[in-house]
């Protein structure tokens, strides 16, 4: 499976993933399927996942799914994340961005932290761990790349949602460690940290403007991000350009960190 000369244009950037098989998680919204069809607008062979039983099920929701192959899968639920990984033959580039806060209620609840953690962090390093001899066999130059999608709440506390705080922190840590053991595999493992991007998860600020207004007065860009917009830092963490880079944290955040 060796990439082609073939060209897509996406945001004025040339990227070139013909012949390439990715499978990006939570990719039926949001920042998820900006990715999935960034990579779909330059050649790659896509699948997403989603929680529903099949593609059809999304088609009261103003996306396409069509350009994909689709697997249902709940990345909280370790059994159905072996099942999928036993399913990959074939894959050159994971991107791990499903997961949300709150999956199992109170996240100051000794349960609702742990289905937290199980949700966004046990599910990404579980997917990534099985689909390893996959990855280590791909021929894309530059190497098989996983993608792992973190948050802001990686670095500072958020009193509301402790277990996907923490969550996130420790897969930024995952990352550095998975980038380092699977360097002679051949494997690049980087992360991007979203900032305040407009999707339907961050939908709810619209009824809070004084949180709204707050987290923006810490943007230096004054404006929230889109999600095409972290879909450009994973496509170039992907691409041979990229083939020194592993272990790192893009912080797509208009300057949030920097703040």
């Amino acid at each position: 499976m060796t990439p082609t000369s073939q060209r897509s244009v996406r945001n004025g950037v040339i990227y070139d993933f013909s012949g390439a098989e990715v499978l990006v998680t939570g990719g039926t919204s949001g920042i998820g399927y900006a990715i999935a069809t960034a990579f779909a607008d330059s050649h790659a062979s896509v699948t997403v996942t989603g929680t529903r039983s099949k593609a059809a099920d999304y088609a009261d929701d103003p996306v396409d799914l069509s350009r994909f192959a689709f697997e249902q899968l709940d990345v909280g639920d370790a059994d159905a994340v072996r099942r999928l990984a036993s399913q990959v033959d074939t894959l050159d580039i994971l991107v791990n961005n499903a997961g949300a806060p709150f999956p199992a209620g109170d996240e100051w609840d000794p349960d609702g932290f742990a289905g937290s953690l199980q949700t966004n962090l046990e599910g990404a390093g579980r997917l990534a761990m099985g689909c390893h001899d996959a990855l280590a066999a791909s021929p894309l130059p530059g190497g098989a790349s996983v993608v792992n999608i973190v948050s802001m709440a990686a670095f500072r506390g958020v009193p509301m949602i402790p277990g996907y705080a923490a969550a996130k922190g420790a897969l930024v840590a995952m990352t550095r460690s998975m980038a380092l053991h699977w360097m002679t595999d051949g494997i690049r493992v980087n992360c991007v940290a979203p900032g305040l991007i407009d999707t339907r998860m961050t939908k709810p600020l619209e009824t809070v403007p004084e949180i709204r207004d707050r987290e923006l007065a810490r943007v230096p860009a004054g404006r929230m991000g889109t999600a095409e917009e972290c879909a450009g830092a994973v496509l170039f963490l992907s691409t041979e350009a990229s083939s020194y880079t592993t272990g790192v944290v893009v912080a797509v955040d208009g300057g949030y960190l920097a703040f």
